[in-house]
């Protein structure tokens, strides 16, 4: 199971970003925003940097505060999870107050959505994860199973184990029809090899005696008439029921 929700950025900036009284560390500025939460309609009152020189310390920043930005899986209500943010939208939002609120807004978010997400699965979810790209569009993926007990698994299991059991009867019930078949093929070479001998045996002595074998009289005839097939109509047959 897997679901894949996308936001953009544009659907979703704030407007709400004030600046009361900024105070410089060299080219960095420290803002105080009211930012939305996961709950509609609840704000906060937050304190945001920008005005960095390099992605690098901007993400350092940002790591500072939300621990599980681009640090490879972590684990959030016990689920594997990851969240990733594109260097070029970081790029975007360090010199940006409006675009970094909307970042962190949504980083701030993220645990309280995954909480949600776990809650609301219909299944077992096994992994979750959160990207934001390089326009600020987010994509969250999680994966999950209906089959937490593995009953379905095992099931499965059987099943396939049982068709392809089948399979295999099936197979060798063909191989040994096929080596039936090839037997009496076998005899059948080696009968009328018989009866080729007694033809010859036959024209030596003007008779022969030929005989055939079968459960359809007509096909028991066919059969006397290939083997005596090119002899003199004269001399005696023995067709045997």
């Amino acid at each position: 199971m897997s679901m894949e929700i996308t936001n953009s950025y544009n659907n979703y900036a704030t407007s709400n970003t004030k600046n009361s009284g900024s105070k410089k560390d060299s080219n960095v500025t420290t803002s105080t925003v009211e930012m939305k939460t996961s709950t509609p309609g609840v704000t906060r009152t937050e304190q945001i940097k920008t005005g960095y020189s390099n992605v690098n310390d901007y993400s350092k920043y940002l790591q500072e505060k939300y621990s599980y930005m681009n640090t490879g899986t972590t684990s959030m209500q016990g689920i594997p999870t990851t969240v990733s943010v594109s260097g070029a939208f970081l790029k975007k939002c360090m010199n940006d107050p409006e675009k970094a609120t909307y970042l962190e807004e949504n980083l701030a978010a993220i645990p309280e959505c995954a909480k949600m997400a776990v809650n609301g699965s219909l299944g077992t979810l096994t992994s979750l994860s959160y990207q934001i790209d390089a326009n600020g569009n987010i994509t969250c993926i999680s994966s999950g199973t209906n089959d937490p007990d593995g009953k379905i698994a095992r099931e499965n299991a059987k099943r396939k184990a049982q068709e392809k059991k089948a399979a295999e009867e099936k197979a060798a019930k063909r191989r040994e029809e096929k080596k039936s078949e090839e037997e009496k093929a076998a005899e059948r070479r080696a009968e009328r090899k018989e009866q080729t001998e007694k033809l010859k045996e036959g024209r030596e002595t003007g008779t022969f005696t030929v005989s055939a074998t079968g459960t359809d009289v007509k096909s028991v005839t066919r059969s006397l008439i290939t083997t005596s097939s090119g002899t003199s109509t004269a001399g005696s047959f023995d067709i045997k029921a």
